[in-house]
């Protein structure tokens, strides 16, 4: 191992006791002698605001540098950050360049590459159409497009997902402890890990439920298994960046159970593979609607994959 490989251990071991700043100093010093994993390490941690204030932008530009000299992880992120804009300009032809490219030495990049290709997209990304969709309820204002989303698409958001569930949990007094209302396992496809085939899913959605894509969270899978369940809850959020909206994607059909039940509406959605719910959780004030309570019922049989991404009022910044 080379002198300055074993200073980034030195570095990587200081972050792991706990000791981030300490950490945040040895990076610092090899990112000025061109270390590619300090330069992507430390654009990390300005990222996601770990040693050092947050600052996505810069956090963007030591992705970049790090891309450059050929660091793996860098090159993706930078990547996907091209296709979604975030932390610095959009450029969606340059991130497919990109991708394609990446795509010639790693499958799952290839995969990626071969979903966007699939899509009908105008030069922007966005869908050049919106299905037609079934009015469900007025309220809450619930809607079905069927076939919204192709079988391949589904398919590639659960092989996303797969390495990457976890139990849902919540925060309580400081600690993370299971969710008592989602018994589901979850997986989120923040920001830096957005690769431009979700950027695409995520800017259909927006064009569904008429909102810019920006207004979004991260898109996030559900994985329900025999049991498990969503009890009856309310996805609205208050000021001072209202949660609206909501779309959910059926990904599967190979389960018994678990609709998509609005008890105060008696409502219940059984979508098929590709389908899309839209429904909104406010009132034309922006404050909760009650009947837009709703619930994932028990999967009793086979297992049930979402997808789920809530829509604020406003750009969503976190």
């Amino acid at each position: 191992m080379n002198p300055l490989d074993e200073q980034f251990a030195e570095a990587m071991n200081l972050a792991r006791a706990g000791h981030a700043n300490e950490a945040v100093q040895l990076i610092t010093q090899l990112v000025w002698k061109g270390h590619p994993d300090a330069i992507f390490t430390l654009g990390d941690c300005y990222w996601r605001g770990v040693g050092v204030p947050q600052d996505l932008t810069r956090g963007r530009e030591l992705f970049k540098v790090a891309s450059a000299a050929g660091q793996q992880m860098a090159i993706r992120a930078h990547t996907n950050l091209l296709s979604s804009g975030i932390g610095g300009e959009r450029d969606w032809h340059q991130a497919l360049h990109r991708l394609g490219q990446e795509a010639q030495v790693d499958g799952l990049r290839a995969k990626m590459l071969e979903v966007v290709q699939a899509m009908d997209l105008d030069a922007n990304g966005d869908p050049h159409r919106v299905p037609e969709w079934e009015q469900l309820s007025d309220r809450p204002n619930a809607r079905l497009y069927r076939g919204a989303f192709t079988a391949a698409e589904c398919d590639f958001m659960m092989l996303l997902a797969e390495p990457t569930y976890e139990r849902s949990l919540v925060i309580m007094d400081g600690r993370d402890v299971p969710d008592p209302i989602r018994t589901s396992d979850g997986s989120t496809f923040h920001w830096l890990i957005e690769d431009p085939a979700t950027h695409a899913i995520n800017r259909r959605i927006a064009a569904l439920s008429g909102t810019s894509v920006d207004q979004g969270e991260p898109l996030h899978i559900l994985r329900y298994r025999p049991g498990q369940q969503y009890h009856p809850h309310h996805d609205w959020l208050p000021p001072p960046n209202r949660r609206l909206m909501t779309v959910l994607i059926y990904l599967n059909e190979e389960y018994e159970g678990g609709e998509t039940a609005f008890p105060k509406a008696n409502l219940k959605v059984r979508g098929r593979k590709g389908d899309a719910l839209f429904f909104v959780s406010a009132l034309p004030n922006g404050n909760l609607d009650p009947m837009s309570e709703h619930a994932g019922n028990p999967v009793q049989s086979g297992t049930k994959y979402l997808a789920s991404r809530w829509i604020r009022e406003h750009r969503h910044s976190a």
